[in-house]
């Protein structure tokens, strides 16, 4: 079973690299380093789910942004 994201901090390090903290809801931490082009997929990968998942998450109705403004 998946577990929820509480938190999430990333800090660099001397290398250029970077670590990534993720903290549970239990409070459970798991590091991860990763380079620039790893974040910078990460940002990219986030950014395509949340604008697929943009008209549903703010209740946009698509047939009335298509819609004429009426006079």
């Amino acid at each position: 079973m998946a577990r929820t994201l509480a938190q999430f901090t990333i800090t660099p390090d001397a290398q250029g690299d970077y670590t990534l903290h993720l903290e549970d809801e239990d409070g459970e931490t798991i590091e991860f380093t990763a380079g620039y082009e790893q974040l910078d997929l990460i940002v990219e990968a986030i950014e395509e789910q949340l604008d697929t998942d943009e008209e549903d998450a703010l209740g946009v109705d698509t047939d009335e942004d298509e819609a004429e403004p009426e006079e």
